[in-house]
């Protein structure tokens, strides 16, 4: 109960200065991760590390289900295929080239991983939380095209990473429990089946909603607490016929997006407002009872893999991704600089510390926790400063530039999560 108390006090307090830290290096993720360090077991001990794993693990899930459906359920696809060339640019080059490049270097760091242990790690530090650094997605200044792109890329990077991370768990545990056919057959039937779940669901729930809306039949608070409960059916019922449960919830969202485009509103209001206060929690609560203990035991090489993945590995994935798209170096490094790691990369190591039969999975954890540490502190002091210049020096060049081209501000999936600090732009929303 104290903890409880705690943490409601911490989320009112934050509430009453936010907006004189407007602009400041103290923003969201930086104070209440701060916050969560100093309840856990290196500080005052107010979150018992023994007691409350099982509740992290609740929390950290349904917030996951959440965000992949909330995410993936606003996304615009026809015109994302129309417009977004530079964020599937990220996904369908940068990404994979991310996963390749990590692997490398992982695998030169520490000897005693596999390479299906270390395409693991990769993976779980592929997709980014563009919330994170929120003053850049919320800058008017920063051009509308890079902008959307990050947010495009932060919404969709998770769900697609996903499935990877799902198959190379099974092949990291293989040699520990079963064979290879089996863990393969395994993992073809949790993805394989977490999509068709995710389908039939998603489109069946949009499909009825849609109609019984336009009937006047529900009232606006149960069109946002169907949202949410459509979202935990899906899950449910993945996992009920063998597939992923998460998968469901991405390929639900999607499929709900598709169907129930006038619903989309309020997959908003939920992101904008309970899906901002799970991810809060979820992040004291990982901070309190997972990185204080784990930060008392980073080591050389897990501090180095953490600086290479922000430094070196998504910056070039992203170089190599955007190689021929006109963009000046500095747009590029931009881009490649703020593709902060969070929510999903969090939730994807504590999934691996879960599974029995995965060696390394302590030291997969240490270095997740430490890079998404580095990554809210480094992209927190790093996002207004840099936003604002980027965005002036923008602002001097041609209107034919490659950075003002081939975009508007549409309904795409912006990550309002921790952004509490940052003004909310209107043209963002739905």
């Amino acid at each position: 109960m104290t903890a409880v108390l705690l943490i409601a006090a911490l989320i009112v307090l934050f509430g009453l200065v936010s907006g004189r830290l407007r602009g400041t290096p103290i923003t969201a993720p930086i104070f209440f991760v701060a916050a969560g360090l100093a309840m856990g077991a290196t500080g005052i001990g107010a979150i018992d590390e023994a007691a409350d794993h099982e509740a992290i693990r609740v929390l950290a899930e349904a917030t996951l289900v959440l965000v992949l459906f909330t995410d993936a359920a606003r996304i615009n696809l026809a015109v994302l295929r129309r417009e977004y060339s530079l964020p599937l640019r990220l996904l369908g080059i940068g990404l994979p080239v991310m996963i390749l490049l990590g692997t490398g270097v992982a695998l030169l760091l520490f000897n005693e991983f596999t390479v299906w242990q270390a395409a693991l790690l990769a993976a779980i530090l592929a997709p980014t939380d563009a919330a994170l650094g929120a003053a850049v997605v919320s800058d008017e200044q920063v051009p509308v095209r890079i902008r959307q792109t990050l947010n495009v890329e932060s919404g969709l990077n998770d769900g697609i990473a996903l499935p990877v991370v799902l198959v190379l768990v099974a092949l990291a545990g293989q040699s520990a429990q079963g064979t290879t056919t089996d863990w393969a057959q395994f993992a073809a039937a949790q993805v394989g089946w977490g999509v068709l779940a995710g389908i039939a669901i998603g489109a069946g729930g949009g499909w009825l909603l849609q109609r019984a809306s336009s009937a006047g039949w529900v009232t606006s608070t149960y069109q946002r607490l169907a949202v949410v409960g459509l979202a935990a059916a899906t899950y449910a019922g993945a996992e009920y016929v063998g597939g992923n449960g998460f998968i469901a919830a991405f390929m639900a969202g999607l499929a709900f997006g598709t169907v129930a485009r006038r619903e989309c509103r309020h997959v908003d209001d939920f992101a904008s407002r309970e899906g901002e206060l799970l991810t809060i929690i979820t992040f004291t609560v990982f901070a309190a009872v997972v990185a204080g203990d784990q930060l008392g035991e980073v080591e050389w090489r897990a501090f180095a893999l953490a600086m290479a993945s922000l430094l070196l590995v998504r910056p070039l994935a992203v170089a190599i991704a955007l190689a021929g798209s006109g963009l000046r170096l500095e747009s590029v490094l931009f881009l490649g600089w703020f593709g902060p790691r969070g929510l999903a990369s969090i939730l994807f190591a504590l999934l691996v510390v879960e599974q029995a039969g995965i060696a390394n999975a302590a030291t997969i954890l240490l270095v997740a926790t430490t890079t998404v540490m580095l990554s809210v502190l480094a992209h927190g002091l790093s996002a207004a400063p840099w936003a604002r210049a980027f965005g002036a020096r923008a602002s001097q060049l041609d209107a034919g530039a490659p950075e003002h081209l081939g975009m508007g501000e549409h309904h795409l999936p912006s990550r309002h999560r921790w952004n509490i600090h940052a003004q909310q732009p209107g043209n963002l929303q739905r």
